[in-house]
């Protein structure tokens, strides 16, 4: 990152060119970062991409101060899949991990979140909270009632996350009417660990700040872990549900917060 403060804009991707510049990043984190991959994976064009991308909008963040080609300005992306464009598609992209008949079912707005991330001198500072102020406004313009999608851990070795995965399960899953389930052929277990036997402190080290993040929102985390080898990560599924968020954090994602 350059040492000028940074000049951000956030808008959903207009062309194919913002198409590639948010799979370009995309690359750059999950691929050569965290040691990723996938069937469509271009290594040669370094583009991270999946067949589902002409069906979601691309929210990207642009910081202009930097000086490189247009492509790499791009420092932060949210995909997002309204319940209309996943129709269209014929799944949720997350539907090959996890159930989720429960929120098809619930007749509510639905908005699925993918692929979120940022690059490494960006995390942790006003760039994400660049990111969910247009996402608030994406929610509101849409009337989106439940948000939800996976998130990742590093690694699949589920025995070294057994402190952070059973906190998670023993003190944050979501209500029964609108908790996810890991498919059976992909379930992993997250109470791995007796929440009597818990370090809660070592334990919220190891959760990545996007997860802390919805937490502190009010979101839940579904049943069961998805191990994906092919990403190198360990997912839960995250769910927020605007209608049991408190007022405070309510005001992040409905209209009255631009009164």
């Amino acid at each position: 990152m350059t040492a000028q403060t940074p000049d951000f804009e956030v808008r959903l991707a207009r062309d194919t060119d913002d198409l590639r510049a948010a799979q370009r990043l995309r690359y750059r984190v999950f691929v050569e970062e965290l040691g990723g991959g996938g069937v469509m994976v271009d290594h040669d064009a370094r583009l991270e991409q999946d067949r589902f991308d002409p069906f979601f909008d691309h929210m990207i963040l642009i910081d202009r101060t930097l000086d490189c080609d247009e492509i790499d300005r791009v420092v932060g992306v949210y995909r997002l899949l309204r319940q209309d464009m996943a129709e269209r598609v014929g799944q949720f992209y997350s539907e090959d991990e996890y159930d989720l008949g429960k929120l098809k079912a619930s007749g509510r707005k639905l908005l699925e979140l993918g692929r979120s991330c940022l690059l490494p001198d960006y995390r942790g500072g006003v760039a994400m909270f660049h990111l969910w102020n247009a996402l608030a406004g994406y929610v509101a313009e849409h009337e989106i009632e439940i948000l939800f999608g996976v998130a990742s851990f590093h690694g699949t070795d589920v025995e070294a996350l057994a402190q952070p995965l059973s906190l998670l399960h023993h003190r944050h899953l979501a209500p029964e009417d609108i908790r996810l389930t890991t498919q059976p052929a992909h379930f992993q277990r997250m109470d791995l660990v007796a929440e009597d036997k818990i370090d809660r402190r070592t334990a919220m080290l190891q959760v990545p700040a996007l997860i802390k993040a919805y937490l502190r929102l009010g979101g839940f985390v579904g049943e069961g872990a998805f191990v994906d080898h092919a990403f190198n990560t360990t997912d839960v599924s995250l769910i927020l549900d605007t209608a049991r968020m408190n007022e405070k954090n309510r005001a992040l994602y409905t209209k009255e917060r631009n009164a």
